[in-house]
């Protein structure tokens, strides 16, 4: 391990790390090649990881791809979950990325004729939660194996087009950096099959394409839409003047644009757009406008008072308002109780507040991204091959985008009916003359965010609809859908344990809530059955953060995005908003998309929530008080809330030894429960995303910090440790493959265990970060957000953002000391099993005999042939071998008789009668059991 850094020299080195350059394509290149090496060497890559769900509510769809001749055979991409394959029209799924190097799709497109199937990494959405991918991968054998076929720089791949009539020429449109300027973006294609690509279409380093679509019999002509967006951890812009709509007439090898002068929008207000190819000539635009609306467009009667009207009041009208008209105001606005009528005037009076603070308190970073009154989604039509275009109605699209065009996009037209269009947004609409008219046709079991349409093109109704809910499948165009959710691939923002002893799990997830279950719920499908699904939905909206009070299980404390927590209790259903509120006059308080909650260890009454301040309440949220002035940077101007507070630890060794880093760098601590605060991070690379702070709980000067460049394009592992509260620092990261770090995680029995979870996987160390080992087994290269262990169960429970929730028995790693690594083998503790008279017996010749099985955990410090010996005190009764790896390793043993066993068993147990099972083996009757490897031995008893 390397030796504590010295103050002088961080200062120097942060001087370089602060750049926040985006990490380049070699980089990733070679962080791929070292995690394939890593994990064929890891000491843990036989823990087995169990996906616990859910299903039931999934997660965003990238792409849906059908076979035209056989449309019960379809891939459907996930934006962060990878790729699954189904051939029995949905009922189920497989999942077919799991071996390759990342589950972040863009697109996807398949050559039915051969079975190549090409995906485009990176979302193409430009969300918060949007992650980068490594370019294209191509199979070509069903997904069995991947190749990277280049562009490794492109980060979001938006659309993927096939010759028909050639695999080997291909069409890419590539979004390119969502966080930073890169020239990897454009349309790039191959004749070649993906060896060789020209890009034959660039606009600018912040432009990339968004949408490319091919007249459905003439693959020479194409049309194409540029982007322009900028995208900050504290802004996001999302229209420009390179925004446009290109055209090519020789199959994707030059382009001209040709929107310009042509009845499209075009210039500084001109955001994302959709493209449906009818035919050569008539093409359907779906445009996000940016431009704002006419003023007189918003005039709505005025009833009572709005917060635009003390933006300019005087003071001196406002104390001539009606007191019950502005009672009014301030009750329906969500004013404290001490803010009524009388006492405001009051304030006004003297000077402390002025009228257009009426206006700031309610200001928000939700109010104010949803204020915003711009055109939105609009459609365009060209019936002459974009030499004009038409809108193609009078009224605007009210409630399909709101402020969030730049998350949808999309636009289909069935090839059967010109004047028969699809909408994405929010909700889905349809359109059967043209797009003068719509409706909507969500449904009650549908999500409200769709992302992905397929129409099938040969008969007008049947159409997969993809949203952030997951698959849905209609065969009468959108009156009535089936759901699809039968993978695993919820996006879990955070994941809580209770400590009950069949203890439960929780988890808040992308707009899909915060969810409940047993640890040990079983997924499938019995639910369908019975009406019940494990899984319980306690939150709508986006799913952050949970805290359990240890006294009372059912008193729950969780919330949605911005801050907006509650107060629940789960046995008669109360519910309380509990977020602190700003005193009129002060600034408002910024939150955090995922606003951090902590209970105080040392009394659950006590709650700590973040702001751009650390507020505390000692009453369960019920009342609050602010324990700090301003802990970040101060903010900065833009439409995301940025400022804030991002991570929250309280010591276990100390009440009022607090942690907390924000979402611009800083790292603060205090250790008089806020009396006073010192900045730690002045030594640390700065501005970065502070993903998580923990105090130890082995060591009270200790502190872990994980710092996150993911929204500068920075994936650099940054990881370090204190054991000074954080005067100096320790970087423990260096030898993870890089990829953004979210959490980090200290073992509660083993102090020198730690666990990492990253963009792209879950680490651990046995040596406090001197070096680190990467878990594999069922656990893809997915994105982990979060980490929870429950200490009695020894249980470690993955949050991953794509695939749901993962558990692993983790008691066999916490003994994993340097004593043991040593030994040329170590048996741990195995678990007792208990007899029955059922086992080997079927309930009947249609059903699979009950056959037990006791797992033998053991550790081997090389790859080796292994042999386990089963005694019955000195008598052998079996033995079980298997090629063991270096380090931890498992045989299953199914509690039998060997022939020569049984033999020697009976010899010196005369009185004991063996029975033969109905499948023909001898059990082993209960009694205490020895096995041993090498010289380790270690019992289990069967009861």
């Amino acid at each position: 391990m390397k030796k504590p850094f010295l103050l002088f020299l961080l200062m120097i080195s942060q001087i370089v790390i602060s750049q926040q350059k985006p990490t380049s394509s070699s980089t990733i290149k070679n962080a791929i090649e070292q995690k394939e090496n890593l994990t064929k060497s890891s000491l843990v890559k036989n823990i087995n990881f169990t996906n616990i769900g859910p299903t039931v509510m999934s997660g965003r769809v990238a792409d849906v791809a059908v076979n035209p001749n056989n449309t019960s055979e379809f891939y459907v991409g996930y934006a962060s979950g990878g790729l699954w394959y189904t051939n029995n029209n949905g009922t189920t799924f497989t999942p077919v990325l799991d071996n390759s190097p990342t589950q972040n799709i863009g697109d996807i497109a398949v050559d039915w004729n051969s079975d190549i199937i090409w995906v485009g990494t990176g979302e193409k959405n430009s969300s918060r939660s949007s992650y980068a991918g490594i370019g294209l991968l191509k199979s070509s054998d069903k997904g069995k194996t991947w190749q990277n076929v280049g562009l490794l720089d492109s980060h979001h791949i938006s659309r993927i087009l096939i010759n028909p009539k050639n695999t080997d020429e291909v069409i890419v449109g590539v979004i390119g950096h969502l966080y930073s300027s890169n020239k990897e973006r454009g349309i790039f294609k191959t004749t070649d099959g993906g060896k060789t690509w020209t890009k034959s279409l660039f606009i600018n380093e912040n432009t990339g394409v968004i949408d490319v679509a091919f007249a459905p019999k003439n693959f020479n002509v194409m049309y194409a839409a540029s982007w322009e967006r900028e995208r900050k951890a504290w802004n996001f812009d999302g229209d420009g003047s390179n925004s446009a709509i290109y055209k090519s007439t020789d199959a994707g090898t030059s382009w001209t644009k040709i929107s310009d002068k042509s009845g499209f929008p075009t210039g500084d207000g001109v955001g994302r757009i959709g493209l449906a190819v009818f035919n050569e000539n008539t093409v359907y635009a779906l445009h996000d406008s940016q431009f704002r609306r006419p003023k007189d467009t918003d005039k709505k009667p005025k009833e009572g008072l709005t917060k635009e009207d003390f933006k300019t009041m005087s003071s001196d009208d406002f104390l001539q308002l009606e007191t019950k008209k502005l009672n009014a105001y301030l009750k329906d606005n969500g004013f404290q109780e001490k803010y009524r009528a009388e006492n405001v005037k009051q304030m006004v009076r003297v000077g402390s507040v002025k009228p257009s603070d009426l206006a700031t308190y309610l200001e928000d970073a939700n109010s104010i991204m949803f204020d915003t009154q711009v055109i939105g989604a609009e459609v365009f039509k060209t019936t002459n091959g974009g030499k004009s275009w038409k809108k193609t109605h009078d009224n605007f699209l009210d409630g399909v985008y709101s402020s969030y065009g730049y998350y949808f996009g999309e636009i289909r037209v069935d090839l059967q009916d010109e004047n028969g269009i699809y909408v994405l947004g929010v909700p889905i609409i349809k359109s059967k003359d043209g797009g003068k008219t719509f409706s909507s046709i969500n449904a009650e079991n549908v999500h409200s965010d769709h992302q992905a349409l397929w129409v099938n093109p040969k008969k007008s109704g049947h159409i997969l609809n993809g949203n952030d809910g997951g698959l849905n499948m209609s065969y009468d165009d959108g009156k009535n859908w089936t759901k699809l959710n039968d993978p695993a691939v919820g996006q879990f923002y955070s994941v809580y344990a209770d400590t009950q002893k069949n203890y439960k799990v929780y988890g808040g997830l992308q707009d899909n809530g915060v969810w409940v279950a047993n640890n040990n719920a079983r997924i499938d499908k019995r639910w369908q059955q019975s009406g019940h699904n494990p899984y319980e939905s306690i939150m709508g909206g986006d799913g952050m953060q949970v805290q359990v009070d240890e006294r009372n299980q059912n008193i729950v404390y969780t919330g949605s995005q911005f801050g907006n927590y509650y107060r629940l209790n789960r046995e008669n259903g109360g519910r309380k908003y509990i977020q602190p509120k700003h005193t009129l006059g002060e600034t408002p308080y910024r939150f955090n998309w995922q606003t951090p909650i902590l209970l105080s260890k040392h009394n659950q009454d006590i709650l700590y929530l973040g702001g751009n301040k650390l507020h505390r309440s000692l009453n369960q949220g019920d009342d609050w008080e602010t324990i700090s002035d301003d802990l970040t940077t101060g903010g900065k101007k833009g439409n995301v809330a940025y400022g804030t507070l991002s991570t929250i630890s309280e010591s276990p060794f100390q009440f009022g030894l607090i942690y907390v880093g924000s979402d611009d760098g800083y790292i603060h601590v205090t250790k008089n429960g806020g009396g006073s605060w010192t900045r730690i991070s002045g030594n640390l690379p700065q501005n970065l995303w502070v993903s998580r702070v923990i105090a130890s709980s082995h060591k009270k000067e200790r502190v872990y910090v994980t710092l996150n460049g993911y929204r500068f394009d920075d994936f650099t592992p940054y990881i370090y440790m204190s054991d000074d509260y954080g005067q100096t620092w320790e970087d423990i990261g260096e030898s993870i493959p890089t990829s953004a770090v979210n959490v980090i995680k200290e073992d509660p029995v083993n102090e020198n265990i730690l666990y990492v979870g990253t963009d792209n996987g879950l680490y651990i160390s046995f040596d406090k970060g001197a070096s680190w080992n990467v878990f594999s087994k069922n656990l893809p290269n997915v994105a982990v957000h979060d980490l929870v262990i429950q200490p009695t169960a020894k249980h470690l429970i993955v949050g991953t953002h794509g695939r749901s929730l993962y558990k692993a028995d983790i008691a066999p790693l916490q003994k994993m000391d340097a004593s043991i690594l040593e030994k040329p083998f170590h048996i741990f503790a195995i678990d007792n099993i208990r007899k029955s008279n059922n086992w080997g017996r079927s309930w009947s010749q249609w059903r699979e005999p009950n056959i037990p099985e006791i797992t033998i955990p053991f550790y081997a410090n090389a790859t080796k042939k292994v042999t386990a010996a089963i005694y019955h005190k000195e008598v052998l009764v079996n033995s079980i071998s298997a090629t063991a790896d270096k380090g931890y390793n498992e045989m299953i043993f199914d509690v039998s008789f060997s022939k020569k066993g049984k033999k020697a068993f009976e010899k010196v147990n005369k009185k004991i009668d063996l029975k033969e099972a109905q499948n023909g083996v001898f059990y082993l009757p209960k009694g205490t059991y020895t096995v041993q490897i090498g010289e380790t031995k270690s019992e289990f008893e069967i009861k």
